[in-house]
């Protein structure tokens, strides 16, 4: 346990930017599964326009370094991989 006041306040700080995280993070992971539900739908359109919709959810978790930046770049490749070879 924290015994100085900057570590109880540091602790404190803490607990508040993980739950802050966790709900980043959470917002990243919905966002890749709604465009994986377009593209098993098969709608191309709808797809295209999810995956429109979620990269700037992704690039912006990646930017404040919730997730890696190679990461979000990873995701982002494969599902536009994905929506390409859709017939």
């Amino acid at each position: 346990m924290a015994n100085s006041a900057q570590a109880r306040k540091r602790a404190r700080q803490s607990a508040k930017q993980r739950l802050h995280n966790m709900a980043q993070r959470s917002a990243y992971r919905t966002a890749v599964k709604k465009v994986l539900k377009a593209i098993g739908a098969g709608d191309k359109a709808a797809a295209q326009a999810e995956l429109q919709a979620s990269m700037s959810v992704m690039d912006s978790v990646a930017d404040k370094k919730v997730v890696h930046k190679n990461k979000a770049a990873r995701h982002k490749s494969r599902l536009s991989a994905a929506i390409k070879a859709m017939a």
